[in-house]
């Protein structure tokens, strides 16, 4: 994990809501006013949902109470991702020009980081000789939705890159972190000894 320490967020909230929103516009970080349609607002706000499941996965191994060193990585590694995506959406919120430094930012360290998390539990599992349903046990199915609105994050930042200047970054990372919720997946049937459902496209 990357060792730059990030200014702390002086905040203070004491009101939930402000009502500037009531015309539908929202404030970038820097302060400007858009649409809350605009892509750059979807991008985080899908952002925003996709910390929502993680943390739901997380929550599940969590209440599983089941005693395993790996399981508890996945989920520390987990808990390390909803910050990372905070950060990234923190990104999202703020144009090019009003970046400043301190200002939390993802990083390759922390794609290289998924990387090294996604070759040690890949290691451990069976090679794939088809494509896979989600199944098996209930933590699976919520890493494979996790994992497909990830894709839906990438794809919307994609979009929002063909029109204004993204860190190449953010879609690299979201790629990575949808391959790594993959193979958590897989592994959270293996290590309960759940059969994988797989695919069979000639099931009438």
């Amino acid at each position: 994990m990357s060792k730059k320490k990030y200014n702390s967020p002086n905040i203070s909230i004491s009101k939930v809501y402000t009502k500037t929103g009531d015309r539908g516009h929202t404030q970038l970080v820097g302060g400007k006013k858009i649409s809350k349609s605009d892509l750059r607002i979807c991008s985080y706000g899908e952002i925003d949902e996709l910390n929502s499941y993680v943390g739901g996965c997380r929550q599940m191994i969590i209440d599983s109470k089941v005693e395993n060193d790996d399981l508890q990585r996945i989920s520390d590694i987990l808990y390390r991702v909803q910050n990372e995506l905070f950060n990234l959406g923190n990104m999202l919120a703020t144009l090019d020009e009003d970046i400043k430094k301190g200002m939390p930012q993802v990083e390759k360290s922390h794609i290289v980081n998924l990387e090294k998390d996604i070759d040690y539990f890949n290691s451990n599992l069976p090679t794939l000789k088809s494509f896979i349903l989600p199944g098996g046990s209930q933590t699976n199915v919520w890493f494979h939705i996790t994992r497909t609105l990830c894709r839906k994050c990438e794809r919307t930042v994609v979009a929002l890159s063909k029109k204004e200047k993204i860190d190449i970054v953010i879609i690299k990372y979201l790629n990575r972190l949808s391959d790594a919720l993959f193979v958590w997946s897989r592994w959270i049937n293996f290590i309960n000894s759940e059969d994988e459902v797989l695919w069979n496209p000639n099931e009438k």
